[in-house]
């Protein structure tokens, strides 16, 4: 059990975004196990000292307490069908804007005192390993799978991607369609579906030299020891010469020393490889020389879901 004070200052902002009747957030509060009666007293200073009482309390899972307060806060954002303007044309602060500053002035002040939240309702201390996904996006051939592990998760966003491309370039009427035509493309999508899972992800670090030059990771994962490299085959042309890019590559990677695992992503939406499988056998597994070791896994998809 999470028995970890819950500091003033966290308690006070969680209160600024609490909305309802005493009823309401009697039952929120109750739902989420804290101790006692409801004190009686004034609004605001009601729920911060029942948030503090839950705090101190060795029976209160306290960071459970806490995530249950700010769950439906901090995982649905209002609906913004605002223009921007009031009746007059004069610019406003849309409901969207002012929840934004709200999520993330409380971040701010969680992340102040030690604490870092997570989708589902999840709080942990910070240093605290990441939690895995309660439930993520998956495509047909993960339907009802649930990520035990990193690797897990990575593997179904990464063989997700063609179904997360679907809906961005066939959008709706007078929306502009987005078309993954380059590797920056595909590095935003990837980055974009990561980052609610993952805290720490850093884009284009870069790696121990190697024949006299260095490169760029795409993604390096420091906790879990683990880098992303993508391709995007851009012409039959390259299509023969993705596999001696990835094999320098995984030259650079091993040398480096947060890197144990690499994994490489390969987008070939015209179908230009002609022998993937036999480009995923040639490079994956370990590769290991007196300079490094990394492990070596290889994804290879095209344009269909």
């Amino acid at each position: 059990m999470s028995n970890v004070r819950i500091p003033a200052a966290v308690c006070s902002a969680v209160t600024e975004i609490l909305e309802g009747s005493h009823d309401t957030l009697n039952a929120l509060f109750e739902t989420a196990g804290a101790p006692g009666e409801p004190p009686e007293l004034a609004h605001h200073s009601k729920w911060k000292t029942w948030m503090q009482r839950a705090g101190n309390d060795p029976k209160v899972d306290s960071l459970q307490f806490l995530g249950c307060l700010i769950e439906e806060f901090m995982d649905l954002p209002p609906v913004d069908s605002s223009d921007g303007t009031d009746l007059f044309g004069v610019k406003t602060t849309s409901p969207l804007e002012a929840y934004n500053k709200q999520r993330d002035r409380l971040n701010q002040v969680l992340e102040e005192h030690g604490f870092r939240y997570y989708r589902g309702g999840r709080v942990l201390l910070d240093g605290s390993p990441e939690p895995i996904p309660q439930s993520v996006p998956v495509n047909t051939n993960d339907e009802g799978s649930i990520p035990s592990n990193i690797e897990d998760l990575l593997r179904i966003i990464v063989r997700g991607l063609p179904r997360a491309m679907q809906p961005l370039t066939h959008r709706r009427k007078d929306a502009q369609p987005l078309a993954f035509t380059s590797e920056y493309d595909i590095q935003d999508l990837l980055h974009a579906l990561m980052r609610p899972w993952i805290s720490d992800i850093r884009p284009e670090e870069f790696t121990p030299s190697y024949a006299g030059c260095n490169t760029r990771m795409d993604f390096l994962l420091p906790a879990h020891n683990l880098v992303i490299e993508t391709k995007r085959v851009r012409s039959k042309s390259h299509a023969n010469k993705v596999g001696d890019e990835l094999i320098i590559d995984i030259e650079h990677y091993r040398r480096h020393s947060a890197c144990d695992h690499l994994w490489c992503v390969v987008y070939d939406p015209e179908l230009y490889i002609s022998n993937p499988q036999g480009l995923i056998r040639d490079l994956e597994g370990q590769r290991t020389t007196p300079d490094g070791m990394v492990q070596v896994k290889v994804f290879v998809f095209g344009a269909s879901a």
